[in-house]
């Protein structure tokens, strides 16, 4: 697993492992990876569980280390300023899980909530899907651009709607299809409209998948995003790690 960098600027962690449909989970154990990593505890001090809404979280209780911001934070060891000591009591740690075909990702932000999205690129009746389920300035957008990379865009729209409704704790209830995104251009974080403390996007994990991660922040926080672990890490899976999931194959084939 890579080290994470130390920053005194809130950051969501990405980590991305294989999931090929075995045991153990690669979900719960990514999630517990990230954890220990942040909150300074041992894998086996952490529990993962739910909250009511169904978002999964990290719980741990009694206190958490702090390590000086003066370089790299290996697992286990979390980055805070130098004048921070240990903090005591019960803790949560807001994170969340995608999954698509063969790739499994989990997010987590010591900051506040988060989400993540991920799916694989494939062929799509991208404009079709578009004018049936977004707002029709995403679709517009979307006929307007290149056709080779329609399939692409789109689904940059869709991760962005997923992840932007689990850092909610809704999915894509209420509306959220038609929750309109700010158009996926670059990875850098942007505001969705109407949303100035919402912000999504979409860091680069390889030219096969299309990951969105959206956070919840105070205006003029600044913030970032860091891949700590791509795929190919060799970890098996199963399916009982509590996951955010509502897979664009599985609204499709309902309506």
């Amino acid at each position: 697993m890579g080290q994470l960098t130390a920053s005194d600027r809130d950051t969501a962690y990405v980590w991305v492992g294989r999931d090929t449909g075995g045991r153990p989970d690669p979900a719960r154990g990514l999630l517990l990876r990230a954890g220990s990593a942040l909150l300074g505890r041992s894998e086996a001090e952490l529990v993962l569980t739910q909250r009511p809404g169904g978002s999964p979280v990290l719980r741990v209780g009694g206190p958490v280390e702090r390590v000086r911001m003066d370089g790299p934070v290996e697992r286990g060891r979390q980055a805070e300023p130098a004048d921070e000591g240990r903090r005591t009591g019960p803790v949560e740690l807001p994170v969340s899980v995608s999954r698509t075909d063969g790739v499994v990702v989990v997010a987590a932000r010591l900051g506040g909530p988060v989400g993540v999205d991920v799916e694989r690129v494939r062929p799509l009746p991208a404009l079709a899907l578009a004018r049936r389920w977004f707002p029709p300035a995403e679709s517009s957008w979307l006929a307007a651009r290149p056709e080779v990379g329609h399939a692409v865009d789109f689904l940059r729209l869709w991760t962005a709607k997923e992840a932007a409704g689990k850092a909610l704790g809704l999915g894509l209830r209420d509306g959220g299809l038609r929750r309109e995104m700010p158009l996926p251009v670059g990875p850098a974080l942007r505001a969705l409209p109407g949303h100035p403390t919402l912000r999504v996007g979409h860091p680069e994990v390889g030219p096969d998948l299309v990951l969105a991660v959206a956070v919840r922040v105070e205006e003029g926080v600044d913030l970032d995003v860091e891949v700590v672990q791509r795929a190919g890490h060799g970890v098996a899976a199963e399916r009982s790690a509590p996951v955010e999931r509502t897979s664009l194959p599985v609204v499709v084939r309902g309506n």
